[in-house]
């Protein structure tokens, strides 16, 4: 837990409006790489020349091999890493200053373990890649609705009981996965299923965001909305009672969002892990434990690291590596590095 309170600053500032142009500068330069750079190769200029041609007219001085490659393989998987990163960072952010620790992730209720669930029945199913996404997306709010059941069954509402309500969750969670996956065929259902819970965005279509982009951006505006409120929450509850700020409602439209865009992003993508964890202690760094300021940085900071991830994943080695394993070798040492600086306050 952190020893001290965070500080409610000003969100303006020539400083932090300077950070945020300079962090959107760094996204659109991550969305032209990601656009550009690849076994087919282009320049950013037919890149751009390609996309305009859908909104102006533009002469055709490209092939449609280099338009199939940017509109059907590139630029769905980086519009979706965009929003996944943004999603899980913002989501990670929440939690961390709800729960008043910067150590938990998104998954702290149990969405991403109910979804690998909700996914591996319906790939042992041999269901349509789109029910396999419904499936996902209906196990993670089943699994975040059992936790905060919990709490209201022993009687109590208090953080630290929901937190391990999760962790009885999660637990239970792990169990059956491991059920499935001893009974799930090897030579199929399982090997789609290992691969599903390591991440993955190469089968991203167009259709997919229209699907599940709507509810990334409808819960992520309501969090950024809610960034004061976030402040006040991370307070505690006296101060936040002072203060007028309704706990119960508060806490759960947080809940309710976090998990929306966690299981959102599971769905499309399957299991990531760390992006959720790494990326609001970024933001956290430049702009102190201000949620108004911090939650608007986390985004974009999310966004540019999982367009990166993705394109590292998918270029490094002639295979396409599952993100997971770019996340946590970049993650894991930084958690470390989290625990060095707090091993004062751990012990």
């Amino acid at each position: 837990m952190r020893g001290k309170k965070p500080i409610v600053l000003d969100a303006g500032g020539r400083q932090y409006r300077l950070m945020l142009v300079v962090l959107l500068v760094i996204l659109l330069c991550s969305v032209m790489a990601s656009l550009t750079v690849g076994r087919y190769g282009m320049s950013v200029g037919e890149a751009l020349k390609i996309l305009l041609s859908k909104v102006v007219p533009i002469e055709h001085t490209w092939d449609n091999t280099q338009e199939s490659v940017v509109m059907r393989l590139r630029l769905p998987r980086t519009l979706a890493a965009a929003l996944i990163g943004a999603a899980l960072a913002l989501s990670g952010a929440s939690y961390q200053s709800m729960f008043k620790n910067p150590m938990v992730s998104p998954d702290l209720l149990g969405v991403s373990s109910g979804a690998c669930i909700g996914a591996s029945l319906a790939i042992t199913l041999s269901l349509s890649s789109v029910t396999i996404q419904v499936w996902a997306f209906l196990g993670g709010i089943a699994a975040v609705t059992l936790t905060t059941a919990i709490p209201k069954l022993l009687g109590s509402q208090s953080t630290v009981m929901l937190v391990l309500s999760g962790v009885i969750v999660g637990g239970l969670m792990s169990s059956i996965m491991g059920i499935i996956r001893y009974f799930a065929d090897p030579d199929t259902a399982l090997a789609q299923m290992t691969y599903w819970a390591m991440g993955s965005l190469a089968d991203v279509q167009m259709v997919d965001l229209a699907a599940i982009g709507p509810f990334i951006l409808a819960a992520g505006i309501l969090l950024l909305l809610m960034r004061f409120r976030l402040n006040v929450l991370s307070l505690g509850e006296q101060e936040a009672k002072t203060l007028g700020v309704d706990i119960k409602k508060s806490r759960a439209v947080v809940i309710v969002c976090a998990t929306i865009l966690t299981a959102s992003s599971v769905c499309i993508a399957g299991t990531i892990g760390w992006i959720g964890l790494v990326v609001p202690h970024l933001g956290r760094m430049m702009a102190g434990p201000d949620n108004r300021k911090m939650l608007p940085l986390a985004v974009l900071l999310g966004a540019s690291f999982m367009i990166w991830i993705d394109l590292v994943a998918r270029t490094i080695t002639s295979a396409e590596l599952p993100i997971s394993i770019i996340t946590g070798i970049i993650g894991a040492p930084f958690y470390f590095y989290l625990l060095f600086r707090q091993r004062n306050t751990l012990r």
